[in-house]
Formats: C-alpha cells, sequence, structure tokens
C-alpha cells in the first residue's frame, strides 16, 4: 500500500465527470493551482483514453475511475494513467493494476468487502457512497481496519471534507463541488482554480 502514500499529503482526488472536456491538461493545471494534483478522469467521460493520454504527456498524476473491465485497465494504463479506481470490488481490474505494476483503488463500503479490497491488493479502499454513511463511519471502520487507507467518495464537499479526514479518512475525492461539468466544459479554468483551492483550504481546517 505504500505506492499511494503521497495522497497522504495531497488527501484530495479531483474525480471529473464531464460530457465534454476542452483541454483535459489544462484542467489538471488549474487544479495543480488549486492545491489538487490528483486528478481521476472517468470511464463515464466520452473518449476518456484521449483526454488521459493528453493530461499525462504533460506531466499531470492523472488515474482512470469507474473501470469495471481488465480491458479497460489496459487501455487506461496505455493512455498514461498511473493508477485506477473502481466503483467495487473488482477482482481482474486489480489483477490488470498488478500486472501493470500501478496502484488500484477498490470500491467498498461494508467491512467485509474492505477486507476483499485489500486481499485483492488495493493501494487504498474507496468507501462510496461516503456521504451516506457520513464520517463517524470512517472512524468505526479505524477500529478493525487501522491500517488500511481508506478514500471517502460520494457527496464529499468543502463543508464536510475536513471531517472526512479527522475521522480518519486517507483522502477524499472532490466532484461536481470542484469539477461542476459547465465549468469544464466551458474551459472557465479560474473558476476550476477558485473551487479547488476554496475545497483544500477547507480540508485544512482539519
Amino acid at each position: 500500500m505504500n505506492s499511494f502514500s503521497a495522497l497522504q499529503d495531497d488527501r484530495v482526488i479531483a474525480v471529473v465527470r464531464a460530457p465534454d472536456i476542452p483541454d483535459a491538461a489544462a484542467l489538471c493545471a488549474a487544479l495543480a493551482a488549486g492545491g489538487i494534483r490528483w486528478t481521476e478522469f472517468t470511464y463515464t467521460t466520452p473518449d476518456v483514453t484521449r483526454h488521459l493520454r493528453r493530461a499525462a504527456q504533460a506531466g499531470h498524476r492523472v488515474g482512470v475511475g469507474t473501470v469495471l473491465t481488465a480491458e479497460q485497465a489496459e487501455r487506461g494504463t496505455a493512455a498514461g494513467a498511473s493508477f485506477l479506481v473502481t466503483p467495487g470490488c473488482r477482482p481482474e481490474v486489480a489483477a490488470a493494476a498488478t500486472s501493470a505494476g500501478i496502484p488500484v483503488v477498490l470500491g467498498a463500503l461494508t467491512p467485509t468487502e474492505v477486507a476483499r479490497a485489500v486481499d485483492l491488493g488495493a493501494a487504498a479502499v474507496k468507501i462510496f457512497p461516503a456521504r451516506s454513511f457520513g464520517p463517524g463511519y470512517f472512524k468505526d471502520l479505524r477500529g478493525p481496519y487501522p491500517d488500511v487507507p481508506l478514500v471517502a467518495s460520494g457527496g464529499v464537499n468543502a463543508g464536510n471534507a475536513a471531517e472526512f479526514l479527522a475521522q480518519g479518512a486517507l483522502a477524499v475525492c472532490a466532484g461536481t463541488d470542484v469539477v461542476p461539468p459547465a465549468a469544464v466544459a466551458a474551459g472557465d479554468w479560474a473558476e476550476i482554480t477558485r473551487r479547488a483551492r476554496a475545497f483544500t483550504q477547507a480540508c485544512g481546517a482539519s
């Protein structure tokens, strides 16, 4: 799990779900200017591998999410993804990540699923949907799993991110609170930077 150690300092992954991304490299630069240096593009975005390739070639740390199959994992890795993220425990994705030598964040919710993700070699475990169970759930999971890196995803915003971190999350995923699809599609990078800065500053309150 050491391959995700840098995330302990950065604490935020921006998750981009947008029907159109005019310039993925510029988007990542805007996020980085606001303090978010990890960006996850997802397979729900059209032509996601093109965006991955553009951002990776510009030197940004990018991963691909909503990975459901080994084939998707392999395409994302070939396009430059440096980490993979799944919505649930996906053994074939975990195996593809191991084969490629890159970390995978496997999705889970229950304690049993967390154990399953660890057994599959997850670098971190994404707890989704985090908002539905609240920050206190992370404190509960810390009891049996004190050393498992947990990432809060789903409904995390500037108003609750610090509490998720305080209750035991290694990192949080920032979605539409930071990268609203309309702002992304419009290429409003100044607005993205403003939102990213507000989010990271809120996280610092922890």
